[in-house]
């Protein structure tokens, strides 16, 4: 397993999730709340935080998932993608470590799959916690 990412002090930026939204493409921002609830909900140990100027979801300041949004569509990504289980090809990129989904708000998504990821993704990062 990668060695774990852990965000403290100065990664850490005082920013207000609706404040950050309200400066996105107003079609946008209905998705990308969507899915950052979703990351949220999806244990009592997730903790959101912001970096590098948009929201991380983190267990004990390591970080799992966040979003991105850019002027037509979201980055929903995940920072041990590259090691995660994806069957359905839904993430993206070729870096050492992260991975992401593109999502536009004029396309249909199976929100259950996605859902899965992210889950599997919060049990991946807890399992990385615990044996290190």
């Amino acid at each position: 397993m990668t060695e774990l990412l852990r965000f403290t002090g100065n990664d850490i930026e005082n920013i207000d999730f609706k404040e950050w939204l309200d400066q996105k493409p107003k079609a946008l921002q209905p998705l990308a709340t969507k899915w950052f609830r979703v990351i949220q909900q999806c244990g009592e140990l997730v903790d959101t935080i912001f970096h590098d100027g948009h929201p991380v979801a983190c267990v004990e300041n390591t970080p799992f998932a966040y979003i991105n949004v850019y002027k037509a569509h979201i980055n929903l990504g995940f920072f041990y993608g590259a090691e995660l289980p994806d069957e359905q090809g839904l993430l993206e990129g070729n870096g050492k470590r992260m991975r992401h989904i593109k999502l536009f708000p004029d396309r249909q998504y199976d929100d259950e799959k996605i859902g899965s990821l992210i889950e599997i993704a919060y049990a991946d990062v807890i399992e990385r916690i615990m044996k290190e």
